[in-house]
């Protein structure tokens, strides 16, 4: 059951936290991942003038852009990314759905989710290495996708947002 939010009975409630989420992809059971980032879109303003108005400048959408999702990793022995990204290296795309999925408060309990469609790996770095630290080895994956959806936790047609390209 979803958290309630405050909405409906006017009720003041914490924002949601960004520590408590987990990235789904498709076909990989491995990973830990730390950071989830630039998740967004922007649509293009597209301007004209009207005839007879031409002091009035109007603006309409065009283009629709998605932010690259970036993902930060421990790494670790598995390779299943790494396999993934190897894939594009080689010009083979292999088009993934990716899940977004945040948590409430107790850490459990799905909140909201972003689905993205037709994602794949377009960069990858290593982790920095450092004889003198004790960080823990973090990689990052940087994943480019055509579409996506928000979902409310619980939610059925009437609540998922869909953004398509």
């Amino acid at each position: 059951m979803p958290e309630n939010n405050g909405a409906a009975t006017g009720q003041w409630s914490d924002p949601f936290t960004s520590f408590h989420f987990a990235i789904d992809v498709n076909g990989v059971t491995e990973g830990r991942f730390v950071e989830c980032s630039s998740l967004g879109v922007d649509v293009e303003a597209l301007q004209y003038r009207e005839a007879g108005a031409n002091e009035i400048v109007r603006k309409v959408p065009g283009q629709v852009n998605y932010s690259d999702l970036t993902l930060r990793y421990g790494m670790g022995n598995s390779l299943q990314l790494w396999q993934w990204m190897q894939s594009s290296i080689a010009g083979k795309v292999d088009r993934r759905n990716v899940s977004v999925v945040m948590y409430g408060h107790d850490g459990s309990t799905e909140v909201m989710r972003w689905n993205l469609r037709g994602a794949w790996p377009r960069s990858w770095r290593g982790a920095p290495l450092d004889a003198l630290g004790n960080n823990v080895a973090i990689e990052t994956l940087v994943l480019v996708f055509e579409e996506f959806e928000r979902v409310a936790a619980g939610g059925g047609g009437g609540e998922t947002e869909t953004a398509e390209g």
